[in-house]
């Protein structure tokens, strides 16, 4: 029997984008910055797959806590416990106030 229980496993439809919204990402997506302690939303984008965070992170909004070459890191809180998560610029949106 096959191994089901890979990284993307359900996310046919979690990750799929809106028909106008599909191929590659604008570079400004791409060239993006933040500043320590902003929040922003993880809103995965499937045509990238570098820097992509866990599919449990998809939807959450976490804080910038650094920058790791040209990922950043994150904390999130996932359930009772505070987690880090490293995502590229393009899986990330600025939480507007």
């Amino acid at each position: 029997m096959a191994h089901h229980n890979g990284p993307h496993k359900k996310t046919r439809d979690k990750f799929k984008k809106a028909l106008r919204r599909r191929g590659m990402a604008p570079v400004t997506t791409i060239i993006q910055s933040f500043d320590e302690g902003t929040k922003v939303h993880i809103v995965i984008d499937s045509s990238s797959q570098k820097g992509m965070p866990h599919r449990r992170f998809h939807g959450k909004t976490g804080t910038v806590v650094g920058k790791r070459g040209r990922a950043w890191i994150l904390e999130v809180h996932d359930g009772n416990k505070l987690k880090t998560v490293i995502s590229k610029p393009q899986h990330l949106k600025p939480q507007k106030l």
